[in-house]
């Protein structure tokens, strides 16, 4: 598997988030990215788009990212679901865990970690 195949779900509710992330992700090689503003608009677009990773902030609107991952988890077993959080939400990782984030990353995000935790999941793609 390629960088540009990898489909890469980012579900922030801050829009600079996301579009940090996406300009970090495109330049460095991996172009197949969406977007989603709260938790039930990362369901919505998990289901279209069937995503290989989705990095998933806990503190949204609407739904939070702990519901929309139980929700993603209850429709696909094998969802890789990286939790971002900050840390007034650590409390909530645990949670997140339980219910089948396969990481998590701390805010602010770690390029290198991003790379490192992308790199892991393409490695395990190819194993599948």
């Amino acid at each position: 598997m390629q960088q540009n195949d990898l489909r890469i779900l980012i579900c922030d509710d801050s829009i600079m988030v996301r579009k940090k992330m996406d300009m970090f992700l495109k330049g460095n090689g991996f172009t197949n990215i969406f977007e989603a503003g709260d938790g039930q608009e990362a369901i919505d677009t998990y289901k279209k788009i069937n995503p290989h990773v989705v990095f998933m902030d806990i503190v949204m609107p609407v739904k939070t990212g702990v519901e929309a991952l139980s929700e993603i988890v209850e429709f696909d077993p094998a969802a890789k679901v990286i939790i971002v959080s900050s840390i007034g939400t650590q409390s909530n990782l645990k949670e997140a865990i339980e219910k089948g984030a396969s990481d998590f990353i701390q805010k602010p995000i770690d390029d290198a970690q991003v790379i490192k935790l992308l790199a892991n999941v393409m490695k395990q793609l190819q194993k599948d």
